[in-house]
């Protein structure tokens, strides 16, 4: 049995990029710390809900829901998983809030305007292996 999730994650369930992010997020977070959900999932649309977040016609953000029920999105979401990985990935994701959050979000936003041209997108979103379901919402 997994240990209570400590976060959420919701993510572009069609974007390749998003996709790859979170198996990178699966692939370093062996304690099973995150939950995740696709924003145009029906779970994914709750949450935008709950915490009074917009659901764009195009997803722009990964967003990260804290346990404290806090949502961050665009560079703050990416170095907050960063961060509760630990390690080198902790590190880097704590170094990069020295970078002012209007900069750091400007590049966030860049590769999210081209997300899809430089890296690709899926028909449908992205489903788990059986032994990785009980992660997602």
């Amino acid at each position: 049995m997994l240990p209570a999730p400590t976060a959420t994650i919701l993510f572009d369930g069609v974007c390749n990029l998003c996709n790859g992010f979170v198996q990178f997020v699966i692939g370093h977070d062996a304690a099973g710390h995150f939950r995740f959900a696709s924003l145009q999932s029906g779970v994914g649309q709750e949450l935008l809900r709950t915490h009074s977040l917009p659901m764009p016609e195009e997803p722009d953000s990964v967003i990260l829901i804290t346990p404290d029920g806090q949502a961050h999105t665009h560079s703050a979401a990416a170095l907050g998983i960063l961060r509760r990985l630990g390690g080198l990935w902790g590190v880097a994701g704590a170094l990069g809030l020295l970078v002012p959050r209007p900069l750091r979000d400007a590049a966030y936003r860049l590769v999210a305007r081209n997300r899809y041209r430089w890296f690709g997108r899926q028909e449908a979103c992205w489903l788990p292996t059986p032994e990785l379901r009980a992660r997602f919402l």
